[in-house]
């Protein structure tokens, strides 16, 4: 097989990867799981050791993968790419009991582009093909013109295998966003993008409650659980909180009402952070806290900026949450493309 090179992945995984291709994907799109998160290097979620060979490091990010890490033999799944044939292994958990999808590239069709709140917009496409994932993950959408992708969560549950539903906030500046989704995008375009991706999901049943906190557009893989989470009877209870900064901020709120009141063990609850209204006032991880006395025995799982996302397992834990019942996903700004 001409320009590629054949890596081992610990002692079960051989997969050729092409020249150019980071390992990640080609694991991926192998259905070889490894552990991986933002796939943009900010997160270290996919490092893996290189015991044998030689790995370009691309872009990978200085804080992400210091010198020191590289001269040990450490490199980032998701920016690394062979120059020789590889042995290495990954130090993360591989099997983690969730169902795994292999990677797999699609062409969509936009069939939705509307404003929901300030400076967001709700992006629905038409796939090709049906794409199985897990509730929680996310695609890469291809800016046209480069060879640059972005992240989005799926807001839409996995029963909806054509149909795609993201929810995109502009970064003032963005090539993404200020570049294409907010600016030349339109109905009808036709796009390209690549998925599943990530681990952040919930697939199995399980006996305790959950906890669901979302900041901005963090609610979009936190919609998509809930609406797969009731389907299937997975949760007995489901307590969703949405923050934002003002009333502005929020949207589905209409919908999430709604579904409180045809499921009795739905309950949902957005909150202000800078505005007075007749609903929860506050941090959202403050209006989580008042709520509850203890969070024993529950489950959580969160999604938003970083910043949001500590504070909520801070204040979890001082409610009694054990630390392993708590899921997270983080949304950080993209590297600039070099």
């Amino acid at each position: 097989m001409p320009d590629t090179h054949r890596v081992t992945i610990g002692t079960d995984t051989k997969l050729h990867v092409a020249e150019g291709q980071s390992i990640l994907d080609a694991a991926l799109r192998a259905n070889a799981w490894m552990p991986h998160s933002c796939t943009q290097g900010t997160c270290g979620t996919c490092k893996l050791k290189v015991l044998r060979g030689e790995v370009d490091h691309g872009a990978s990010p200085e804080y992400t993968l210091t010198t020191a890490e590289r001269a040990d033999g450490l490199a980032l799944g998701c920016m690394a790419t062979p120059r020789s044939d590889l042995i290495v292994e990954t130090l993360g958990v591989v099997d983690d009991g969730v169902p795994h999808h292999p990677l797999r590239d699609y062409t969509a069709t936009v069939t939705e582009l509307a404003d929901i709140a300030a400076n967001t917009r709700r992006l629905v496409v038409e796939l090709d093909d049906d794409l199985t994932f897990n509730a929680g993950q996310y695609c890469e959408l291809l800016i046209p013109g480069t060879t640059v992708g972005r992240q989005y969560s799926m807001a839409s549950p996995p029963c909806d295998a054509r149909q795609l539903e993201f929810h995109v906030k502009l970064t003032p500046g963005g090539l993404a966003t200020d570049g294409w989704i907010f600016s030349s995008l339109k109905v009808g375009d036709a796009i390209s993008l690549r998925g599943p991706l990530g681990q952040f999901n919930l697939v199995h049943e399980q006996t305790e409650p959950a906890i669901l906190i979302g900041g901005g557009t963090g609610l979009a893989p936190l919609k998509s659980i809930v609406r797969h989470a009731l389907e299937h009877a997975l949760v007995p209870e489901l307590f969703l909180y949405h923050g934002g900064r003002r009333q502005e901020d929020l949207y589905d709120v209409e919908y999430f009402t709604e579904l409180s009141q045809q499921h009795n063990n739905f309950h949902y609850r957005p909150a202000l952070s800078e505005e007075a209204w007749e609903g929860a006032t506050g941090m959202v991880t403050d209006v989580v806290v008042a709520d509850f006395t203890s969070c024993k025995g529950m489950s959580a799982y969160l999604c938003g900026p970083p910043a949001m996302v500590e504070a909520a397992v801070k204040s979890l834990k001082r409610r009694r949450m054990a630390p392993r019942k708590i899921f997270r996903e983080e949304f950080t700004v993209a590297a600039k493309p070099l």
